[in-house]
C-alpha cells in the first residue's frame, strides 16, 4: 500500500484564543464529567471550549466496543452514575447553554444499552432550563426498539446517530455494528416522532468511493434523515484504521451540494467538521426544513 502523503495544510489549525477554555475545563473537572471533545481527541476542542461549549459524554469514558476509527478506550465500564444526569443539567445551567449536545459511549453490557441514563439526562436539562434545546448522539442501542423509544420519550430536539461509513467498510471499520441496524434506528426515530430532527454523520477518507458515499446519502434520506455532517477521518494512532485519502475542501463542498440536492435540510461538509459542529445552527436549518415539509 502506498505511503500516505503528509497531512495537508487545510488540516493544520492555528491555536485559537484561550477564551473560556480554562473555565470550561475547570467546570467539567469539578463536576466529574467527561466530554467527547477530550475522549475522542476532537481537533475542534480548543475552539469549542474557548466559546464556552462542549459535547458531554454520558455513561463514563470507556466503551464496550473497539471500532477501528475511534480514540475512546475499550475498557471495563462502571455502572451508570445516578448523579450524572443532574450534574450535566447543572453545568448546562452554569454555562448558560441555549443548546446542549450529549453523546454516549456504547454500553452493550447494559440491558437497555444506556437508554435510561440518556433519557434521564435529557429530562434533567429540560427541567433545569426548559428553553435549552438538546441534541443526543446515541449509539445503535444494540438495535433494540424499546431502548430507542425510551430515549425518544424524553423529547430531545435532535436524535443523532452516526452512520460513520459506507456499507462495504463496516466489517473492518465498525465490526460490532451493522449498516442496516443504524439506518433502521434513524428510520424508526423519523417515523415514530416526526417532529424530532434526525441527524447523522459520515467520516470520509477511510477508503470509500465517491459513488459509495452518494449511496450512503441516499440510504440516509430514505431513512428520513434531515441533517448530515461530513468530515475528514483522522486516525487517532498508528494502531487504528489508516487514513486512505485526504479529501480536498473542494471535494467536501461538492459533496455538500450533492447532499442538499438529495433533500437534506441541513448539511455541514468540510475537512474538520465533526458530529456536533455548529449543532445549534444545524438544528435551526433542519427544523425549518421539517416545518416546510
Amino acid at each position: 500500500m502506498p505511503t500516505l502523503s503528509p497531512k495537508p495544510d487545510w488540516l493544520r489549525r492555528k491555536i485559537p484564543a484561550a477564551g473560556l477554555n480554562l473555565a470550561v475545563q475547570k467546570a467539567l473537572d469539578q463536576q466529574n464529567l467527561h466530554t467527547v471533545c477530550q475522549q475522542a481527541r476532537c481537533p475542534n476542542k480548543a475552539e469549542c471550549f474557548g466559546r464556552g461549549t462542549a459535547t458531554f459524554l454520558l455513561l463514563g469514558p470507556n466503551c464496550t466496543r473497539s471500532c477501528a476509527f475511534c480514540a475512546i478506550d475499550e475498557k471495563e465500564s462502571l455502572p451508570p452514575d445516578p448523579g450524572e444526569p443532574q450534574r450535566v443539567a447543572d453545568i448546562c445551567s452554569r454555562m448558560g447553554l441555549e443548546f446542549c449536545v450529549l453523546t454516549m459511549v456504547t454500553r452493550d453490557d447494559l440491558p437497555d444499552g444506556g437508554a435510561w441514563q440518556v433519557a434521564r439526562t435529557v429530562e434533567a436539562i429540560h427541567r433545569k432550563r426548559p428553553w435549552t434545546g438538546v441534541e443526543i448522539l446515541v449509539s445503535d442501542l444494540g438495535g433494540d426498539p424499546e431502548s430507542l423509544a425510551t430515549v425518544l420519550a424524553a423529547e430531545p430536539e435532535v436524535l443523532n446517530h452516526n452512520l460513520e461509513t459506507v456499507s462495504r467498510l463496516y466489517p473492518s471499520v465498525r465490526p460490532g455494528a451493522g449498516y442496516r441496524r443504524s439506518l433502521d434506528l434513524l428510520a424508526r426515530a423519523a417515523r415514530w416522532v416526526p417532529e424530532t430532527v434526525t441527524k447523522s454523520g459520515l467520516m470520509l477518507g477511510l477508503g470509500e468511493s465517491r459513488d459509495e458515499t452518494l449511496e450512503a446519502m441516499d440510504d440516509l434520506r430514505a431513512a428520513g434523515c434531515l441533517s448530515l455532517t461530513m468530515g475528514q477521518y483522522l486516525a487517532p494512532s498508528s494502531a487504528h484504521h489508516p487514513v486512505e485519502r485526504y479529501l480536498t475542501p473542494e471535494e467536501f463542498a461538492q459533496l455538500e451540494d450533492e447532499a442538499k440536492a438529495r433533500g437534506f435540510a441541513a448539511v455541514a461538509s468540510a475537512p474538520l467538521v465533526r458530529s456536533s459542529y455548529q449543532a445549534e445552527q444545524m438544528y435551526g436549518a433542519a427544523l425549518a426544513g421539517l416545518r416546510a415539509k
